[in-house]
């Protein structure tokens, strides 16, 4: 049976990638998909471990190879999720958690129909600002430019499967585990086990 694809998404600086690394610390068997991207490392960013970072020409030509299931440009960076890597991860019947913007989250529930997608949001447009500038990463031009495109990024959740408010980070990883470990407990999931452990046929 194929993986499931779960793809975290939100504003930026809501701390999906903090959730991310929370949920993977308590769910087994669940793989990372590692994105492309142009943009130059933050500090304390490892190539190949956070990003793959790459030159902009670099990405451009991965454009045209089709090499990406979703991609876009944002805040003149290029950000992409490879997609043979994608295929084979959940062709191994490997579960895959992803971060990406909403729009690269509604690309991928187009290519992949049975991604659950996880929307998380601030618990107020103040704390999110709060977060955009402590990261201290930004000049001010920056910080306001992701702040005005929260604001209209917000609509997009009205997408998404589930929504996630992030006010305090462990109980919204324990919320994003809680939504993995519930969707594989679906029957359409544990019936092959059933069918294994008790050598019967479920099929109609």
């Amino acid at each position: 049976m194929a993986g499931q694809l779960y793809v975290i998404s939100g504003p930026s600086g809501v701390g999906k990638s903090t959730i991310v690394r929370g949920v993977r610390g308590r769910v087994k068997g669940l793989a990372y998909s590692i994105s492309y991207t142009s943009r130059k490392p933050r500090e304390g960013e490892v190539d190949g471990v956070d990003y793959h970072f790459v030159e902009r020409d670099t990405f451009e030509t991965m454009i045209q190879e089709s090499a990406f299931a979703e991609w876009a440009e944002v805040y003149d960076a290029f950000y992409g999720t490879p997609l043979d890597g994608l295929k084979a991860q959940m062709s191994q019947g490997l579960d895959v958690i992803l971060d990406v913007d909403g729009q690269g989250a509604e690309n991928l529930k187009k290519r992949f129909k049975e991604s659950i997608l996880i929307y998380v949001l601030p618990p107020s447009l103040e704390t999110l600002e709060e977060r955009l500038r402590r990261r201290g990463t930004d000049e001010e031009e920056v910080i306001r430019a992701r702040f005005e495109k929260a604001l209209r990024e917000i609509k997009r959740c009205l997408y998404f499967d589930y929504i996630v408010f992030n006010e305090n980070i462990d109980k919204a990883v324990e919320e994003v585990t809680s939504i993995i470990l519930s969707v594989r407990a679906r029957r359409s999931k544990q019936l092959p086990m059933v069918e294994k452990i008790f050598s019967v046929s479920l099929s109609s």
